[in-house]
């Protein structure tokens, strides 16, 4: 069902404002103006001229005008600042058919391995590439004996008959000499199998190259030895750090994809026959209140890595360094002189560049295009979540909004980083593009407006190539299935039924659990509105039927509204107390503060799936969710919004449910027919857990993501050096924007003062 969201500016000017998923209406007498979204990432727009019944195309900026007179009542254009990205990339072919959005690396070998294998001279710039690669000064793949594409082809031949006459198994070092005097160096593998593969597949592009082939030579080509992952919002450590403000999710998301991250490149640089160290840095913010945590160290190495350090920068200013910690919606005047010292930090731990920057959220994002910017080095953005899609209506009111979150600074900033980013990741489609009924994350940096700031008329283009699907997996170290009895953290059951069912009332726990052989509705989550743990518990206590069923426990947040100083999170906190009071939830709810052991909380999740239990994640919109993704891993069927990642991890009635948090007597009745239906056939608790299992295994793995995330650094990498990917009139273009634009923003934002 379509939700209808009408804005009315006052009586007497008539002016509404009427949005649909698929459609969005603004009436201006004698005018409607109308945008319509046939399909993902495409949109139209018109004017109805009510009065004499016609119909007439409008442009982007004739549309955003409708907007900008809606909010001020009148609009002129001659002051408008418009930005238009779309003619830096006007002649570059992109996918039309939405179902390829997400796809970009695949359209993009297509299109430019069909224009540069058209002939043997195209070839050239494949040769150039192979030969000027390099690592510290030593050359890799091929030397100056290699001079031309016939050269090549006849070398390639020769290595491949020669090495033909060794054991498969044969290390690299036993011709190594043989081949350098052919004309190549390291770089093709540690085994003359392996080197023959690599032989046979580059003599197969040359002669008849394909768009696979050639991803797959470039994912095997060493390119990738320093990366380096930006997030500086939070607290980002290793323990003590989940549930504090601003610190979730993400923090979780990057220690295990460093992890992952680590073990493919020292395995693919083994297989390389290459003798080199990686080391992959996290450059975070340092923070010296560090509230018990260890963001107050400079250095930190990353436990279960041996090459993966956390290394913090603090902010500054001219009055000397913060040492408290500021909220993400507060951070921009810090990030440019962040970025400035990073980058020195950066150079003095790699003693030089890295090969890969890696940017996180939209402050992450920034100071990677920052750091990209300056060291030309190849850059990738993951945006977690865009706070325009979660905050409704934040662009054109963006005023109201602007002394508490701040958003004009960030979504120049999104607009910045998206445009400078030479890849970008994302979990899911639906964060792209959305849904045929719901419009996606970056779908929504389309073309908007900030009234009286600037308007967008072309800001990203859903359809680019740089945009990429690639999914998180849970650490499977710490997520696996209830089922595997011998690897069950038994000995912290005892922990974890004093954490569920203790009686007694204390900072960590209020409620308690009566009937203690009933199954358990879980939730977990940080404490805020968009994440809705206070709507779930709303509609719980709502339900009779429910709580007849089933235990109610959610994780997250403080008990004490005196212990935040999250704004959201504080709201949340006396919601969710008079909640308590309004239904009398003793007895069958549990409220438990924010959890940071991960150990602990996996073996939660199997302890609930022991007792036939689900997981229910209610957000009213989220980006991903790695939550779900670990209850799934788990064993446990899962609920999950249908409002962003989740509705594409979940098959819906076969590996989980999805549930829209905006119809809460649908997510009730849901909930009553699965747990009634398990009561009448204990096989269909089963049914969905094996379900949500096959799904994870299919897609959803650290591998599986690690494997491709260093694939397109490759195949970007080339790309960007064989042909005019590296976008550079569009970089200049964004230079400008931001200097005259974004500087001026963070200038407005009140610089925090440390307490005495």
């Amino acid at each position: 069902m379509w939700k209808a969201d009408i804005m009315v500016k006052s009586p007497s000017c008539n002016l509404i404002l009427l949005c649909l998923p698929k459609l969005e209406a603004i009436v201006l007498p004698p005018f409607v103006a109308i945008a319509v979204r046939p399909r993902p990432g495409v949109w139209e727009y018109v004017r109805v001229n009510v009065y004499e019944l016609s119909v007439d195309s409008l442009s982007i900026a004739e549309y955003l005008r409708f907007k900008e007179e809606l909010v001020d009542g009148q609009c002129d254009d001659r002051y408008v600042l418009e930005l238009d990205f779309e003619p830096f990339n006007a002649t570059f072919p992109r996918p039309t058919r939405s179902k390829s959005i997400g796809n970009g690396v695949q359209f993009l070998n297509r299109h430019l391995s069909s224009i540069m294998f058209r002939n043997r001279e195209s070839l050239e710039p494949l040769l150039d590439f192979l030969r000027t690669h390099k690592y510290n000064g030593h050359a890799l793949m091929l030397n100056d004996r290699i001079q031309s594409i016939p050269k090549l082809q006849s070398s390639l031949a020769r290595a491949e008959e020669h090495l033909s006459k060794f054991p498969p198994d044969t290390p690299y070092s036993e011709f190594e000499f043989d081949l350098q005097g052919m004309g190549f160096e390291r770089g093709w593998g540690d085994s003359a199998q392996r080197v023959s593969e690599m032989v046979h597949l580059l003599l197969d592009i040359l002669q008849a190259p394909d768009p696979s082939s050639l991803e797959s030579f470039l994912g095997m080509i060493p390119m990738v030895f320093n990366v380096v992952v930006v997030s500086p919002h939070g607290y980002f450590g290793q323990a003590n750090v989940l549930g504090l403000p601003d610190t979730g999710g993400q923090i979780v998301y990057i220690l295990d994809q460093v992890r992952a991250l680590e073990n493919e490149m020292v395995s693919r640089i083994q297989k390389q026959g290459l003798d080199v160290t990686p080391k992959i840095l996290i450059v975070t913010r340092l923070i010296p209140f560090a509230q018990g945590t260890t963001c107050n160290h400079k250095l930190e190495r990353v436990s279960g890595t041996e090459h993966t350090y956390i290394l913090r920068v603090p902010f500054r200013t001219e009055n000397g360094i913060l040492r408290k910690w500021i909220s993400r919606f507060d951070v921009w005047p810090y990030l440019e002189t962040f970025a400035d010292d990073a980058s020195n930090e950066i150079a003095a731990e790699l003693q030089g560049i890295p090969d890969l920057i890696i940017g996180n959220y939209s402050d992450g994002n920034l100071v990677a295009s920052l750091l990209s910017y300056k060291l030309g080095i190849t850059q990738c953005n993951i945006a977690h979540a865009l706070e325009k899609i979660k905050y409704p209506d934040s662009d054109i009111y963006w005023r109201k909004y602007e002394d508490k979150y701040h958003f004009a600074s960030q979504f120049t900033a999104d607009l910045i980083a998206m445009n400078h980013a030479d890849f970008i990741i994302t979990s899911t489609y639906q964060e792209i593009a959305g849904s045929k009924n719901n419009v996606g994350q970056y779908e929504s940096h389309t073309a908007f407006t900030l009234p009286g700031l600037y308007r967008v008329v072309h800001g990203i283009n859903v359809f680019d190539t740089k945009f990429n699907i690639v999914s998180p997996g849970a650490d499977m170290s710490i997520y696996f299935p209830y089922s595997e009895r011998e690897r069950r953290l038994t000995a912290l059951h005892g922990s974890i039924e004093k954490l569920l069912y203790d009686p007694e009332q204390n900072e960590e726990h209020v409620g308690f659990l009566s009937n203690r052989s009933m199954p358990i509705i879980f939730s977990m989550a940080r404490l805020d509105r968009v994440k809705n743990l206070t709507g779930l518990v709303e509609c719980y206590a709502k339900s009779s039927r429910l709580r007849e069923l089933v235990n109610l426990v959610v994780v997250g947040g403080y008990m004490d509204v005196k212990k935040s100083r999250d704004r959201e999170e504080m709201e949340e906190i006396e919601k969710m107390q008079s909640l308590i009071k309004q239904y009398n939830l003793h007895g069958q709810f549990r409220w438990i503060a924010a959890q940071m052991n991960r150990a602990r909380n996996g073996e939660l999740y199997r302890y609930i799936a022991d007792a036939k239990g689900a997981f229910v994640q209610p957000a009213f919109y989220e980006a991903f969710g790695l939550t779900v993704v670990e209850a799934m891993t788990c064993g446990l069927p899962c609920f999950a919004t249908c409002h962003g990642g989740p509705a594409e991890i979940i098959e819906h009635g076969i590996s989980g449910f999805h549930i829209d948090p905006y119809q809460p007597d649908k997510v009730t009745a849901l909930l009553i027919n699965f747990f009634e239906h398990c009561r009448e056939d204990p096989s269909h608790w089963h049914k969905i857990s094996d379900g949500g299992l096959k799904r994870i295994y299919e897609r959803y793995t650290w591998k599986i993501y690690s494997e491709r995330l260093l694939t397109l650094t490759g195949v970007y990498g080339f790309w960007k050096h064989v042909s005019k990917l590296e976008r550079r009139e569009t970089k200049r273009y964004l230079e400008m924007f931001y200097m005259l634009k974004f500087r001026d923003l963070v200038k407005s934002i009140p610089v925090a003062i440390d307490e005495q």
